[in-house]
């Protein structure tokens, strides 16, 4: 399964089907001078990050009744992203004037002549007017169906493009993954070794201090005292649980990664929690190296986090 993104853009056109006129009275002469009164639907989608799901419809006005079923549409398809879908008529240029028929254009004179018998001094009827009549008397087409065939179109090449941009920011955040892994792996010996060198710094100093006293404190004492400063000073220093679950946290997203979907929420909280660790492996720092991992870690993770806060 892939991990979708939630920024995108797709854009189609469908056409409506050819709209064959007929004459009921001349079906002979109707068939022969049949016209097609073509149109068209344009649709666009875009698509930005969002937390949920926002959708804003600009919706041309011969489609406002069809939001309903948009948004089902839309809702069915995506769950999150900031998503704008417009919808727009597209009619070829000459299909506002439709060629005129025979049988509108006797129609048109003999009620011409009809009006002049009973008014001699009205004014006859222009080229203008002759058209303007046959174009409203003209069926006209539905594009209804065009529409909702571009907003499927739409859908399916916008999720096929978040789908594209998905797998883009899958491999930029595998090999983010990789660089936090490998800082782990070399976080994990530097507390041993760091413990160690505090210890031996406390034996010098309870040696040094019972040199300075003379013999009221026993050698082995001193040794005894100094071990058990070390033993507080490890488990003051210890981030063996941090870095555990700092690899658990990775390992679960790597998991998401490869399973893919709706991953985009439990992926943030994952980050949220890498965060928190490197951040107290920061805090618990007892060598200069265990910070600059810590560091290192953080730069990591904030990159992580802003690619994932595209995905849906």
């Amino acid at each position: 399964m892939s991990v979708y993104s939630m920024t995108g853009f797709a854009a189609a056109v469908s056409s409506a089907l050819d709209h064959v006129s007929e004459n009921t009275e001349d079906a002979e002469a109707s068939n022969a001078s049949r016209k097609t009164a073509s149109g068209a639907v344009g649709a666009e989608l875009r698509s930005v990050n969002s937390r949920f799901l926002d959708l804003s419809f600009k919706l041309a006005d011969e489609f406002r009744g069809l939001e309903p079923a948009l948004r089902e549409m839309l809702t069915a398809s995506f769950k999150r992203g900031k998503i704008e879908f417009r919808l727009q008529p597209q009619r070829a240029s000459d299909a506002g004037w439709p060629q005129p028929q025979p049988d509108q254009l006797h129609t048109l004179a003999r009620l011409e002549g009809t009006v002049q018998n009973w008014l001699p001094k009205a004014a006859p009827l222009s080229v203008n007017e002759v058209l303007n009549w046959c174009r409203a008397a003209a069926p006209s087409v539905r594009l209804e169906d065009a529409a909702l065939e571009a907003a499927r179109q739409c859908v399916e090449a916008l999720k096929e493009a978040r789908q594209r941009e998905g797998s883009r920011l899958v491999a930029v955040l595998q090999d983010k993954l990789k660089g936090l892994k490998a800082l782990a792996e070399q976080a994990t010996p530097l507390v041993p070794a760091a413990v160690q060198r505090q210890q031996e710094r406390f034996v010098q100093k309870y040696q040094e201090a019972l040199q300075a006293v003379g013999g009221s404190v026993t050698p082995e004492a001193a040794q005894e005292r100094a071990l058990s400063e070390a033993a507080a000073y490890a488990l003051r220093i210890d981030v063996d649980e941090e870095l555990q679950r700092l690899k658990a946290h990775l390992d679960e997203i790597g998991r998401l990664l490869k399973k893919g979907g709706e991953v985009g929420k439990r992926l943030d909280f994952l980050i949220q929690e890498l965060h928190r660790e490197a951040n107290t492996l920061g805090s618990k720092a007892a060598a200069l190296e265990l910070t600059q991992i810590s560091v290192d870690m953080k730069v990591l993770i904030e990159q992580m986090r802003e690619q994932v806060q595209n995905i849906e």
